[in-house]
């Protein structure tokens, strides 16, 4: 995990400077912003950061900066900075805050080398600047999705199409998918904690890690079984990382934080299981029809109902098995974040939650990927 740790936003501003294929106007700051103040605490330091940023803001006095919370997430906080220039023209840009700890979970080097590429392929918003706890991007103005929209055909059809361009997208380095490198490693952080607080402890303490180890093992030698291919995927495409800009209906992704080389079918089945939305009723998640309208528009964007029975059938198959190493991953996920996250969430409540999710859904999906296997074999 030292590697995690270690990253160095300078080294990657500065290889994304000497890159002509890239951004050439990546700044970069060793400043820091508390993410723990309040806004108007805040204001000064985002200010000072924006100057120390961007030389053209450099000269501009504070009033001339505004400063609001565009949202906060479980990881990370998001500001909108509106900038009045001596033109009078106002530019908005997007400072995101990561939260304490984070770095535990997520490979920050990882995710601003990807951001480069994806930026440049058209995906989220662009990097502008980075700093010692965050990111300055510019502001894209849409609105967030709710799980509810996720689930309209037409906007499943673009999301579907959209995650076909992202898994098309290159990435410089190694490609090997990381799921399970992942659970392994979140498994060996989550397998040995403690808690200060007596009942998290009691509640910890009935976790059977056998258990959990024994089902990360068959399932990881069950989906072994369906060839899934390796793509860069998103890895974390809940309704708060699409945005849609209604007037215009253009769509985006945003927050590459997760992303990596991973199998195609998790990408899909963990955006399935995030019809569930923040309240995780599991009871949205999409029937055959509505994840078929999605495979139809992701296999073939151009000519969906073109798409053979035969291709349906194989990504159903692969995007539902791989929606059970989903739950796990983020069960385990939640673990750690429970120790290690200032943020007040019952991330144990969560882990219970997603595990007993997983143990719910396992036999049906188990007998479903063998029987197809079987079927392959024979046919």
């Amino acid at each position: 995990m030292g590697a995690v740790t270690t990253w160095n936003a300078m080294e990657v501003a500065e290889e994304a400077r000497e890159n002509p294929k890239l951004s050439s106007d990546i700044q970069s700051s060793s400043l820091t912003v508390d993410h723990t103040l309040s806004l108007p605490d805040m204001k000064p330091r985002l200010i000072d950061l924006c100057k120390d940023l961007f030389n053209k803001w450099s000269k501009l006095d504070g009033s001339h900066f505004s400063v609001e919370t565009v949202s906060g997430g479980i990881t990370n906080l998001l500001l909108k900075v509106t900038v009045k220039e001596e033109t009078g023209n106002e530019e908005p840009v997007t400072v995101r805050l990561y939260g304490p700890n984070t770095e535990y979970v997520i490979n920050r080097e990882r995710e601003l080398q990807a951001i480069k590429y994806l930026s440049a392929a058209g995906f989220g918003a662009k990097l502008l600047g980075v700093f010692g706890n965050g990111m300055v991007q510019s502001f894209i103005n849409a609105r967030t999705l709710t799980s509810a929209d996720m689930r309209k055909p037409k906007l499943a059809a673009e999301i579907a199409k959209q995650l076909r361009q992202f898994h098309e997208v290159e990435i410089p380095g190694p490609k090997e998918p990381q799921l399970w490198n992942d659970i392994s490693r979140f498994f060996d952080k989550a397998s040995a904690l403690e808690f200060d607080d007596k009942e998290k402890q009691r509640m910890y303490e009935t976790i059977s890690f056998k258990e959990v180890h024994d089902q990360i093992v068959g399932l990881k030698e069950l989906t072994g079984h369906l060839n899934a291919p390796v793509v860069f995927a998103h890895n974390d495409l809940l309704s708060g990382n699409i945005m849609v800009n209604d007037d215009e209906e253009k769509l985006y992704f945003i927050d590459f934080e997760y992303g990596s080389y991973n199998y195609r079918g998790f990408d899909i089945g963990n955006h399935f299981n995030e019809y569930a939305g923040y309240d995780c009723d599991y009871s949205t998640y999409p029937h055959k029809d509505e994840q078929y309208n999605f495979f139809r528009n992701y296999l073939q964007p151009d000519t969906p109902h073109e798409v053979s029975d035969k291709d349906l059938e194989a990504l159903y198959v692969e995007s539902n098995t791989y929606m059970l190493a989903s739950h796990l991953y983020w069960a385990l996920w939640a673990l750690i974040q429970a120790k290690m996250s200032p943020i007040d969430f019952d991330y144990l409540g969560y882990f219970f939650l997603r595990y007993n999710e997983y143990k719910r859904q396992k036999e049906n999906y188990f007998l479903l990927a063998r029987s197809y296997l079987l079927g392959s074999v024979s046919g």
